[in-house]
C-alpha cells in the first residue's frame, strides 16, 4: 500500500531554517502531483508548495520566497526547505500525493486544493519559537 513517511519536524527559532522530507513507498513520484500542506488547529489545511510531473512549482503567498520544494525521482523523496521562519509557520506539516492532473493549472494554489490529494503522510509538528 502507498505510504508517505515524513521526517524533519520539530522546533526551530524565528529566523532559522528547517528541512522537511517525505519518502514515498509503493508510489512513483515521477509521474505524480506532490505537495506540502500545513494546518493550524481550527483552520483549513493550506497547500503551501506543489510540484507536478513536469517540475512546475507553485508556492502559497504565505511562504513565497522562503520555501523551496524539490523532488528526487530516483530516490522517491520530496523535500521542503524553509528559511526565515516565523512564529506563524507553526503548524502540522503534511506531505501529500495524487495523480498529476490534481496539481493546479494556474498561478496559485487554490483553497480546498487538499480535497484533490489521494495520499497523505501522518503529519509532523513544526514549532517556531520567538
Amino acid at each position: 500500500r502507498v505510504q508517505l513517511v515524513e521526517s524533519g519536524g520539530g522546533s526551530a527559532q524565528t529566523g532559522g531554517a528547517l528541512t522537511l522530507s517525505c519518502v514515498a513507498f509503493d508510489f512513483n513520484m515521477r509521474d505524480a502531483c506532490m505537495a506540502w500542506f500545513r494546518q493550524i488547529p481550527g483552520k483549513e489545511r493550506e497547500g503551501i508548495a506543489t510540484v507536478d510531473s513536469y517540475g512546475t512549482i507553485l508556492y502559497a503567498e504565505s511562504v513565497m520566497g522562503r520555501a523551496t520544494i524539490s523532488k528526487d525521482n530516483a530516490e522517491n523523496v520530496l523535500t521542503l526547505q524553509m528559511a526565515t521562519l516565523k512564529p506563524e509557520d507553526t503548524a502540522i506539516y503534511y506531505c501529500a500525493a495524487a495523480q498529476d492532473s490534481a496539481c493546479p493549472y494556474s498561478d496559485h494554489i487554490p483553497r480546498g486544493f487538499y480535497e484533490g490529494m489521494d495520499y497523505w503522510g501522518e503529519g509532523m509538528l513544526v514549532t517556531v519559537c520567538s
